[in-house]
This record gives C-alpha cells, sequence and structure tokens, in this order.
C-alpha cells in the first residue's frame, strides 16, 4: 500500500533505538523525510545512518533532549514544514510509588505530559493551514492496565492522553489527526531491562523472567518493533484521514477487556 507519504517532512522525538527507532524507519521506507532525535549524539547518527542505508530516506539528526526548549525549535528548524511529529519518550524508573518525591513527579510530568504537549503546539498550526497534519503519540498499554511501580508513568501519559483527546476534535476539520498508540510488552531494551531487575530480585536468569513474560501474552511472544513502526506509519498516512481521537492498544492480547 502506498501510504502517501513522499514529500513528507516527519519528526520523532527519542527515536535513537527502540519503538521510537522502529518508527522513524517506517515513515522514511514509505518516503518522508525523517528528522531523529535522541540524547546521544553518536548513537543518534548510527542509528539515522541505518535508516538512510535500509531506505534511500532522507533522514536528518537533532540530539539533545527534546524537553529543551531550543531542542524543539531545532526540531522544528530541520525541516522546511512539519506534516508529522512522532512524540515518544523514555519513561521514568520503575520504583514504588512512595519513592515518587516532588522532584520526580515533575520530571516525569515534564517529560511524558507537558513535553509532547509543548511539541504539538509548535507545529499544529502550520498542520491547520496547510490542511494536512498527522500526529501520534506514544504512551503505554499501563494507561489502561496500570502497572505497580510504573505509576509515574502511566499518570503522567494518561494525562497526555486526556489532554489531546479534546485538542482531537477541534482540528479534525482540517485533516489534522491526533492519535496514540499503547505498547504492550516489545522486545526492546526497555523491556530487557525490566527482566534484568526483576532477575536480579529473585536470583534467576533473566532468559527465565523473559521466558515466564512471553507466557502470559496470548500471542505467545512479545511484540516486534517493527510491527509497531509499521503501525505508526499507517496512522501517520493520507489513508488515515478518518481516525483520530484513538488510543491503539498493540499487546498481543495481553489486556483482557473489550473496551
Amino acid at each position: 500500500m502506498d501510504l502517501g507519504l513522499q514529500e513528507r517532512f516527519a519528526i520523532v522525538t527519542a527515536s535513537s533505538a527502540g519503538l521510537g527507532y522502529a518508527c522513524a524507519a517506517q515513515l522514511a521506507a514509505a518516503g518522508a523525510t525523517v528528522v531523529v532525535n535522541g540524547r546521544d549524539a553518536g548513537t543518534l547518527e548510527q542509528a539515522a545512518a541505518r535508516i538512510r542505508r535500509r531506505t534511500g530516506a532522507e533522514v536528518i539528526a537533532v540530539p539533545g533532549d527534546v524537553s529543551d526548549a531550543a531542542v524543539q525549535q531545532a526540531l522544528v528548524d530541520a525541516v522546511p514544514q512539519v506534516d508529522i511529529l512522532v512524540n515518544n519518550n523514555g519513561g521514568p524508573p520503575f520504583r514504588d510509588f512512595r519513592q515518587v518525591d516532588r522532584d520526580a513527579l515533575f520530571a516525569g510530568v515534564t517529560a511524558n505530559m507537558a513535553t509532547p504537549i509543548e511539541l504539538v503546539q509548535r507545529v499544529v498550526d502550520g498542520m491547520i493551514a496547510r490542511r494536512f497534519g498527522r500526529i501520534v503519540n506514544i504512551t503505554s498499554f499501563s494507561v489502561k492496565m496500570p502497572i505497580a511501580g510504573l505509576d509515574l508513568s502511566s499518570g503522567a501519559r494518561a494525562g497526555l492522553t486526556g489532554f489531546l483527546a479534546g485538542v482531537a476534535r477541534d482540528v479534525a476539520h482540517a485533516n489534522v489527526t491526533i492519535n496514540f498508540m499503547m505498547p504492550g510488552y516489545f522486545a526492546t531494551d526497555r523491556l530487557r531491562s525490566l527482566h534484568a531487575r526483576e532477575a536480579a530480585d529473585r536470583g534467576v536468569p533473566a532468559e527465565t523472567v523473559s521466558a515466564e513474560g512471553a507466557e502470559r501474552i496470548p500471542a505467545g511472544r512479545f511484540g516486534d518493533p517493527e510491527e509497531f513502526g509499521a503501525a505508526c506509519a499507517f496512522l501517520c498516512s493520507q489513508q488515515a484521514g478518518y481516525i483520530t481521537g484513538q488510543s491503539l492498544l498493540i499487546d498481543g492480547g495481553a489486556y483482557p477487556g473489550i473496551l
């Protein structure tokens, strides 16, 4: 399927690895010029080079903390216009909610709620004027099925979802969509670090924790980031203009409910 993304310009934050990288790679494969971002300049450039080799697309690397206003502006300035924005950011570390002090609370809300909103504010009016825009916010399935120890992540991402749900209805008339992707357990470095932590606490091999986790998923496996990236690219396509304000759960059937 031709997604209609040739000559489109996309920004994907936190895209040097994991799900953000997968989204950037799939958008580039669909023909978009992609701006990638990450805190480590060397790692980011390596990721950009891999996408260039794989797709032949133009990939622009803008390093830095996306919560920094100057970095946000550099992302926007890297391309003539922003047609697609994929908001992604690492979640707060796993911890008991009693350990979340005020500084940690503000940092989590800044990274996973305020920063994506700020980026939307920077690009949405241009999208409205051009009558095309696709905004995808990567949240977490913990928004729908909270996980103890990830309370700050769940709360901030739920706040982002609620804030932008109304905005999505306000801009839909201009062919600008705002959607959310809620990943379950995907085979990423973050998941591997969580398994390593649990393995150390239990005194068992990390492979044991990983196998147990996969068995609890109806699909019987962890997600492939490329699957996630492909779904993201579709939500950014010309064919997805009638999908807005939605949270797409991608978890291999782990969530047991129907709503």
